[in-house]
Order: C-alpha cells, then structure tokens, then sequence
C-alpha cells in the first residue's frame, strides 16, 4: 500500500477518525499480479522538468514537479501548468479546474479525505493564497481547503504520509504553525494543526541539513523513517528508523545496515522506502556511488518488521554502483526506479558483473527470493525514475503501475515525464 494506511491509536486519532472519512487505500496497494510490459497509450506527456511525485484520488491522477508545459497524449492539447496537475486515469484528460500553480516545486503528495490532496514542497503560494510548503486541495476545482492552515516555517517539505484523517510530513524544516517539530511533524488532516502528543525527536544529520526524506505507513500502526539523521528519539538510528505512527516513539527496532560511509558527497544515500501490503516488512533503495558484494550502496534491501532489536536484512538486490530513487511493493512485486542499468549485479561496478541482468531504469523484484523478475519494459535512465504508484482499476481501466522521471521513454515509446503500465 503506498503511503496510504489506516492508523487507529490514542484520542487524537480517535477524534479525527469519528469527524474525517478516511482516504482508503487510494493508490492501489496490494496487486496479484505483475503489470504489463507495455504502457497504456492515454497519459498525457510533460514536457519540461522533471516529476517527482504522484498521487490518486480517485479516478484523478495528481502529478507534481518542477515542469511547466504539459499535453495531451495526442499532442493536440498543450496547457501551463506550473509545478501542478491533475488527469483522468482511463483517459488522460488534462483537468482543466485543476490548477493550482505552485510558485516553487512540489516534491510530495498524498491522498486527502473528501476528494483532496496533500500537497508538499518549498513554494510559498499557490491556488491564489499565501502557503507555505503544505496545503490542502481539492481535486474537482484546484482550490485550497480554508480550514487547513498549516505551513512550515522554513525549509521544504519532501515527503508526505496520509491515512485521510491524519497527515505526516517530512523535510528539512524546523516548525510547523510555530510549533517546533524539526524535520517530522504529524497534523491534522482537516485543519494541519501539530498533534503535540507525537514527537519523534530526529536529531543529529550526518552531515548537511537536517532532513527527513521519505515515509511509509505499515497499516499496523508503524511508521518508517529515512533521511540524514544518526538519532531518533534519543536513540541511535543511521538514516532509518521505526516509530510509534500514534506518538513517535521510536521502536526497539534497528539496523545497522546503513552505518557505513558510501561516497562522502552523500549526507545520507537512502533514497525512498515502501512497505508490503500486509505491513510485515519494508524495502528501502539506496544510491552511494560506490559498489561491492556487500555494500549497501546502489540497493534495495527488504526487511521484517517482526521481533524487536537488531535487524539484517532478508535480502539484498544490488545494481553494481547505479542509484536507485524509488520503490512500491505490492505483494506481486517490488517495483525499483532509478538510473540503475542492472539488477542482480552484486560483482559489479558500473558494469555488468556476473549474473546482472539487464533493467535499465525500472525493474521488478521477487518479493520473497529477492531476485530480478523477468518484467523488463525498460526506461531512459536520465536522472532516474523519481515517482513509482500503483494505482487500482477504475471506470474504464484495470489499474496498474504510474511512472515519474525526468525522461521521456518507457516501455520503448515516447511518454515524457509521466506514464503508467496497466495490470494485464
């Protein structure tokens, strides 16, 4: 389930649940299958920038970056949309009351209650209003929520977690509406206010800013935390760490997988986290510029959430010193995105050691045995695939896999910046 979870735990929750409908699982979840190798022909095409973030309300796709021109899939239609915009699934329309234009990029976004989303970033005004790097929007019309007021003092937000009633969001922020709450803050879904009665306590950055990076929700009341940080809740935690989703206090749960030093350019190379649909274990992927059989650098790592203290990793997919930038799980498969050229390359370095197997720009992974799927549409490799979001069948399609990078090939067609692959 991708970042979007049901958590039920203290009154705080309790009160939000009884006045918000939850979100549900918006972005699809769990899949029993692998999609298909070929994409649909429907999404529309960036044609700037780069995409770094999708979400699903509904039958609306939400697609947020630093681009400013956006078409059809036909290329008949070409509109502005700064940093911002919405399309129907099935068909690709480009919504045409959906826009918002953010005046900085948009790095996050998450499912809101009431056909809304969350959106996250370093702008400072969007939708005709003053918002600083959160808001709250509808879907239907692109207008910000009055009664959501938070914003963040600081600093961006990169990353967004949502079960509909609640909103987590990470960065390289200080306080949220005054309230201190350095890079990790939960709110309220309705209004943004800070629930004082969570606080994770990140501290102590490797080295740079302070930043949390990504989250996932388990659905069973954890919450994964990856970013620049060696403390949580005072509590040795080296870029990754488990907390309480209802208070932030950190779990007896850690590793120390990701103690030591990749290339010294990067304050913390972990560089997106997804849990499996039943919340039992999570894949984090890395990028470090280095390589090596037993590195954790260019990798995806699945762990178990089970049992308490130190954790190994149940299995490790290297690429041979190619990053990785992001990851969904959906039981049938962990989907990799990055600049990677390869997967099961653990004896290379920037070549294709032995056994590697061919998967430029996007792959899939057995979840159980760790090993590369078969799956292989391919992807520009460019930056790398920023944005991975399965989404579920709606009127007119079957679901499937959304795509966000800053190129403009998949599946060996022309699809800039956005695509989608639909379960067969």
């Amino acid at each position: 389930m991708r970042r979007v979870t049901m958590v039920a735990a203290g009154l705080f929750t309790a009160l939000l649940v009884a006045a918000l409908p939850t979100a549900g699982a918006s972005a699809g979840g769990a899949q029993s299958t692998v999609v298909s190798t070929d994409p649909v022909d429907w999404t529309p095409n960036v044609l700037d920038g780069t995409v770094y973030a999708v979400a699903v309300v509904g039958d609306e796709a939400i697609v947020g970056g630093d681009f400013h021109r956006v078409a059809s899939a036909d290329g008949t239609v070409q509109v502005t949309r700064d940093g911002l915009f919405a399309f129907r699934l099935g068909t690709g329309a480009i919504s045409t009351r959906f826009a918002p234009q953010p005046n900085g990029t948009v790095r996050a976004l998450a499912a809101g209650p009431d056909g809304t989303v969350y959106v996250g970033g370093s702008f400072t005004e969007l939708a005709g209003g003053a918002h600083h790097g959160l808001a709250r929007l509808s879907v239907a019309d692109g207008s910000a929520a009055p009664q959501f007021t938070a914003g963040v003092d600081t600093g961006t937000v990169f990353t967004l977690a949502a079960d509909g009633s609640t909103l987590y969001a990470g960065g390289t922020f200080g306080a949220v509406g005054g309230t201190a709450r350095p890079a990790l803050a939960r709110l309220s879904g309705r209004t943004g206010a800070v629930d004082t009665g969570f606080d994770a306590s990140v501290a102590q950055q490797r080295s740079g800013r302070l930043r949390v990076s990504k989250l996932a929700l388990s659905g069973t009341g954890a919450l994964a935390v990856i970013g620049t940080f060696t403390q949580v809740g005072g509590q040795s935690r080296n870029q990754l760490a488990v907390v309480s989703a209802s208070t932030g206090a950190v779990r007896d749960w850690y590793t120390d997988a990701y103690q030591p030093q990749c290339n010294e350019a990067y304050n913390s190379y972990l560089r997106d986290v997804d849990f499996a649909p039943n919340g039992s274990s999570f894949v984090v992927v890395t990028t470090g510029h280095q390589a090596g059989p037993t590195a954790m650098c260019n990798a995806a790592a699945k762990f178990a959430l089970a049992g308490s203290g130190a954790h190994d990793p149940v299995w490790v997919n290297r690429t041979g010193g190619n990053t990785l930038l992001s990851v969904a799980c959906t039981g049938a498969a962990v989907y990799v995105g990055g600049h990677q050229k390869w997967l099961d390359n653990p004896y290379g370095d920037k070549s294709a050691g032995a056994g590697a197997v061919s998967r430029p720009g996007i792959g899939a992974i057995d979840p159980d045995t760790g090993k590369a799927l078969a799956w292989n549409p391919t992807h520009d490799r460019g930056n790398g695939v920023d944005a991975l979001v399965t989404y579920p069948a709606g009127s007119g399609h079957p679901g499937g896999l959304l795509v966000g990078s800053d190129t403009e090939h998949m599946g060996h067609e022309y699809h800039a910046r956005i695509g989608a692959f639909p379960l067969s």
